[in-house]
């Protein structure tokens, strides 16, 4: 019950590969303890169940279903589906994620959905994926899995995984859904923080961690520093002095800030209140 400890927005209750399949019954009837308690702390609850179709090593597609009728009794905040590699993927955990709302008298639609791409069919489809249910409430881009099915060599500086990691921001960015980057798979925080503030650089907003105490960190590089905030915050107000006296553009430290870098800066000055109005109503800070 340490999770909610970590800083950590989101929380993940562990049914596919961290969980050996033989105690996956044992870790289904703990599932709404750990839930209840999440919730209690204030956390976004969620849980990661197998593959429906059964995709994993040692899993069954009786796993998958057997996790996520077991979970939905305790109402998670959203559930993420690994190996999705197309949009039908998607369509079959809508419907019975639908049909167990109903079973269990949870309001429709309540719970979302996080699809996991983790293979190279999935990331060419990440557009299509996205834009499959309503649910879905944001997308993960896996790691290991995926190196795994490039025949990639993993490295700590990610650079195998560039292109498909910018692709994937790309197109969901395109089906309006945020993108979750993938973890970073060692322990050093050094590393973490390179691999988080590239992310950051590419458009990301949200970074999952497979280590605990990975999460202060990435909250630390994703969320604006007051000096990012102040230039933002000049920009902001020259821009929008220029185009109160007729001007087009404006001069800002030598550089000539036009309509693109104004919305870039609006935005980070955007984040940087929503995130300290968060902060002052009591929650952590969001990634979404």
């Amino acid at each position: 019950m340490a999770a909610p400890k970590t800083g950590a927005d989101v929380l993940i209750y562990e049914l596919e590969d961290f969980t050996p399949p033989g105690l996956r019954p044992r870790a289904r009837e703990l599932s709404g303890a750990v839930l209840a308690a999440w919730k209690k702390a204030g956390a976004v609850a969620t849980v990661r169940i197998s593959p429906l179709g059964g995709d994993g090593p040692g899993d069954t597609a009786v796993d998958g279903l057997a996790d996520l009728t077991a979970v939905m009794a305790h109402a998670p905040d959203a559930v993420l589906l690994p190996k999705v590699a197309e949009p039908g993927h998607v369509d079959d955990l809508d419907r019975e994620i639908a049909r167990l709302e109903k079973r269990y008298d949870l309001v429709r639609g309540s719970t979302e959905i996080v699809p996991n791409i983790e293979l190279a069919r999935g990331i060419m489809q990440t557009h299509a994926i996205c834009l499959a249910s309503p649910r879905i409430s944001g997308c993960l881009m896996a790691s290991e899995d995926l190196a795994a099915d490039l025949g990639a060599e993993r490295s700590r500086d990610g650079s195998e995984l560039a292109y498909a990691r910018a692709r994937f921001h790309l197109e969901c960015t395109a089906a309006g859904v945020p993108s979750i980057d993938c973890p970073y798979t060692w322990t050093d925080t050094a590393g973490l923080e390179a691999d988080t503030l590239a992310a950051r650089r590419l458009g990301y907003r949200a970074k999952s961690c497979v280590q605990e105490d990975h999460a202060a960190a990435i909250n630390r590089v994703l969320t604006p520093g007051r000096s990012e905030v102040d230039k933002a915050e000049g920009i902001v107000h020259a821009f929008e002095a220029a185009q109160a006296d007729g001007a087009g553009r404006a001069e800002v430290d030598g550089s000539l800030v036009e309509v693109p870098i104004y919305l870039n800066a609006k935005r980070l000055v955007e984040r940087s209140r929503a995130l300290a109005g968060w902060n002052v109503a009591g929650g952590k800070t969001p990634q979404k």
